[in-house]
Parts: structure tokens; sequence; C-alpha cells
């Protein structure tokens, strides 16, 4: 396992904390670098143990880093890149978190100043919580990392990111830039979509009478409106499409009951236990 001399991290909140912390416990980096835009975040990462250094100044954090992690949201990450590349030392390795990742990569990709590289990852993780202070050195065990390499990406580099994410607890899979929007489309952005609607849908007479089932199906719309609201704004096309086929099966079972089709509504409700059961707790 490679030890990074020099990790600097761009938005230590959850995620960007979250590596910082199994970074150091994992004896992965022995200097970690958190970025950020305010003192008063930076030092509760300092204070949780994610970094080892903090400055709200990008470029000097930058300057001495072997691997740059981008954790901003989605809507800066490009400007990130870009300017860390300006700053660090020639031919650095740079990836980030984001969760939308074909505008990103073609802005990107072999697009770099002084011979840096850009190589796209996701760590499926995280939850609705925000901050270095819910961070957690354990978040990417076992969890899926994807990276999305494009033919302009060398095999080093690849290697060196699948290293990394794996070194964290991760499992690495590759996919397009193409592939990956798609999919998380449906499998992340049309969920906090689903949850934010139903969560809106409820008036504020009937809070008080909002069960675990509500609480429970409703949790990521807690989520950073902001940060969603981009992810939402790049991933524009994919998850309008998964929206239209949300749509037909809501369309369906609203059809179902509707006419009284008991056979119908007893299929849907089979095959929606036999998918969540499948996918685990």
């Amino acid at each position: 396992m490679k030890q990074w001399d020099t990790v600097a991290i761009i938005g230590v909140g959850l995620i960007g904390g979250s590596i910082g912390l199994a970074l150091r416990q994992r004896g992965v980096a022995k200097t970690v670098v958190g970025i950020g835009r305010r003192q008063s975040s930076l030092r509760v990462a300092r204070r949780s143990g994610a970094v080892t250094h903090t400055t709200i100044d990008l470029n000097k954090g930058v300057a001495e880093a072997e691997l740059v992690i981008v954790c901003t949201p989605v809507g800066t990450i490009v400007e990130h890149v870009r300017q860390a590349a300006q700053h660090c030392t020639e031919r650095v390795l740079i990836t980030d978190a984001g969760s939308a990742k074909q505008a990103i990569v073609a802005a990107l990709d072999s697009n770099l100043p002084r011979g840096c590289r850009y190589l796209g990852s996701h760590p499926l993780a995280g939850n609705e919580k925000t901050g270095a202070a819910n961070a957690a050195a354990d978040l990417f065990e076992g969890r899926v990392a994807i990276l999305t390499p494009t033919k302009n990406t060398r095999a080093e580099d690849f290697d060196l990111l699948e290293e990394f994410w794996e070194s964290l607890g991760s499992v690495v899979i590759q996919m397009t830039p193409e592939e990956h929007d798609r999919a998380l489309a449906v499998t992340s952005h049309l969920p906090h979509v689903a949850a934010a609607a139903l969560a809106a849908a409820v008036p504020e007479s009937l809070f008080r009478l909002c069960g675990s089932g509500m609480l429970d199906a409703t949790r990521i719309a807690a989520g950073d409106p902001e940060m969603w609201r981009q992810i939402l704004a790049l991933n524009r096309d994919n998850v309008l499409t998964a929206l239209e086929q949300y749509g037909a099966k809501l369309s369906a079972l609203h059809a179902a009951i509707r006419d009284g089709n008991q056979d119908e509504i007893t299929r849907f409700l089979t095959l929606a236990k036999k998918n969540r059961d499948a996918l685990g707790s």
C-alpha cells in the first residue's frame, strides 16, 4: 500500500473529513492538509483529527501535495481542480468525490496545465448530515467507489486511485462518465427527489402524526438543498429520464388502486418487497 507524504483535501465536510480521518487512522498519509472557506469549519476538522494542517488559501494548501482531492459541491469542482492545477507541483494527480461526472470530466479531461492530471472519483458513501463533526473513518468501509476514466487516462493514474480508495476500505469499480450519470440518476438522485417531494407533501398540521415510516422514507430529504440543487442541475437530463420512469410506476399503481385491481396491487407490492429485500440493510 502506497503511503502518501502529503494529501490536500479541498472541502473538509462530511466526505472530505471522513477521507482525512481514514487516511490518518490507516496510516495512508503522513500529512493531510484541509482547505476550506471558513476558519470555523476548519477548526472543527482539526479538532476531529481529520487533518494535520488547515488553510483558507487554496493556492498555499495544494503547494506540496502529491494528491489533491476536491470534495466541494459539484458546481464548483471544475473551478477548484483548475485552480489547484495552477498552484500544486507539476504532474500532480487530482480527483474529486462528486455525484455527477459527465460534465465535470468533459471540462477537465486532458485539459490541465503543468502536466497535472484529473481522474474522476465518486465514493458511494455519506448521509444527510454535513460537516466534519459528522465525519467517520469507517465511512468508506465496504462501500463502492467509482472511477470514471477516459481514453486519455493513464493506466498508472487509475492504478494509484484504485489503490487509494481500496486503502480506505472501498470496493472500486470502473464506469464511463456517461454510464455513471445514468446509473446515479436512478440510484441516488431520484431517491432524493422522491424523498423531497414526499416531505414537501406533508402539511405542517400533520407533522405530529408522522411515524417511523415517514421519517425513514424522507430521511435523505434533510440533505443540503444547495448541494442537491447543483447535482440535479448538472445531471438534469438523466434525472428527468429517471423521473419519467418513476412517474410511470406511480401511475400504474395509481390506476390499480383506483380500479380496485387487487391482483395488480399485490403484484406491484410483491415486486417492490423482493427488490428491497435484495438490497440488504
